[in-house]
């Protein structure tokens, strides 16, 4: 059942994973203790990355957030919950929501200031259990698949680790993770309802990443899977992708779906996933965040440190100027027409200046 995790960031995570088999008498679980105000937080590996209104909210180990106004000055949040961190959404300046190991969900209510926890791994148990425990048809394979799952699940206690979440208003959003786990919630957070049956992915393929895109939602994960929701059936349904790496993350608007993941890849749909064709970025690092600037140019960041950035709707990319290579997890725009970069040493504003070493004009 178990198999590797293969986001680049998450690597640096996965010793909590273990760990957690480790439980002994008097043990506190991370999603019981709160993260610890450290002058070292900014430093620490920072996975992910959102602006909320004006404001940018970095998150990542040992559930460390920390929110700035100007890009500059930090400040960290209070949090509830010491689980790492590995995604944010911020669908309004105030209102966000994060993710993480142990199944954490995290809400704010203030722009990242200070957070609640509202869902946990031993509760996303009990939800499984609740919801596919007993199948009105339990013949059925699909209901037998699910049942077991949940059982599973259960049987493993609280490790569920979260990868995305997003949300497409104060009340309207989905998490997500590993082995298909996916939950939806319609009243921000109060419910949470498992989806894992609504997903056209029957081999439990981790889920890394969902966004907007061409009217819908478009889902990506493990071995080129790509899923489209289908609002009428309220199902994410499977596009067929001529490649099978691992996808990390997915960009649209109104006309396009841009996905991304290992080695480099980078594929671009303007049809609804129907036809895909290959960008050639020029890099073989994997690529593990990506964004819209507020110029309207795409923008995607490596584990390598390298920025890439697009100015014609993902049919190309270029190379960014950087001062200082260094692993980038998640890009973000800053409202000065900028992006901030997350990774090794925390947060750092990057202008989106060509690279003219490169042969850039």
């Amino acid at each position: 059942m178990f198999r590797k995790i293969v986001r680049p960031q998450l690597a640096l995570l996965l010793a909590l994973l273990a760990g957690q088999a480790l439980a002994q008498e008097g043990f506190i679980a991370p999603m019981d203790t709160p993260a610890m105000p450290s002058a070292l937080a900014l430093e620490a590996p920072l996975t992910a990355l959102a602006r909320a209104g004006t404001r940018l909210v970095a998150a990542g180990q040992r559930g460390h957030v920390l929110y700035s106004d100007d890009g500059k000055a930090w400040s960290q949040a209070q949090v509830p919950s010491s689980s790492d961190l590995t995604a944010l959404s911020f669908p309004s300046a105030h209102q966000g929501w994060a993710v993480g190991h142990e199944g954490v969900v995290l809400h704010s209510r203030d722009g990242g200031q200070t957070w609640s926890k509202q869902l946990d791994g031993r509760q996303i148990a009990a939800l499984l259990i609740r919801h596919y425990g007993n199948p009105a048809n339990p013949d059925e394979p699909q209901a037998q698949r699910l049942k077991q799952d949940a059982e599973l699940f259960a049987a493993q206690g609280a490790d569920k680790p979260l990868l995305d979440v997003w949300f497409e208003d104060e009340r309207n959003g989905f998490v997500i993770g590993a082995f298909n786990l996916i939950l939806r919630t319609e009243d921000g957070g109060k419910h949470w309802v498992p989806w894992l049956d609504r997903v056209d992915n029957p081999r439990s393929m981790h889920l890394y990443s969902l966004r907007p895109a061409q009217g819908t939602l478009f889902m990506v994960g493990e071995q080129g899977l790509v899923l489209e929701l289908d609002r009428v059936s309220q199902r994410f349904e499977r596009r067929a992708l001529p490649y099978e790496g691992t996808l990390f993350g997915v960009l649209g608007d109104a006309g396009l779906v841009l996905v991304y993941g290992l080695r480099g890849n980078v594929w671009r749909s303007l049809d609804g996933g129907t036809r895909w064709s290959k960008v050639d970025t020029g890099i073989d690092a994997g690529i593990t965040g990506g964004t819209v600037a507020d110029d309207g140019s795409l923008v995607l960041v490596s584990q390598a440190g390298q920025v890439l950035r697009s100015t014609d709707r993902g049919a190309s990319f270029r190379r960014v100027k950087v001062d200082r290579l260094a692993p980038n997890f998640a890009v973000a725009p800053t409202s000065g027409g900028a992006v901030a970069l997350a990774g090794l040493g925390g947060v750092r504003v990057q202008d989106l200046q060509w690279n003219k070493n490169l042969g850039e004009p």
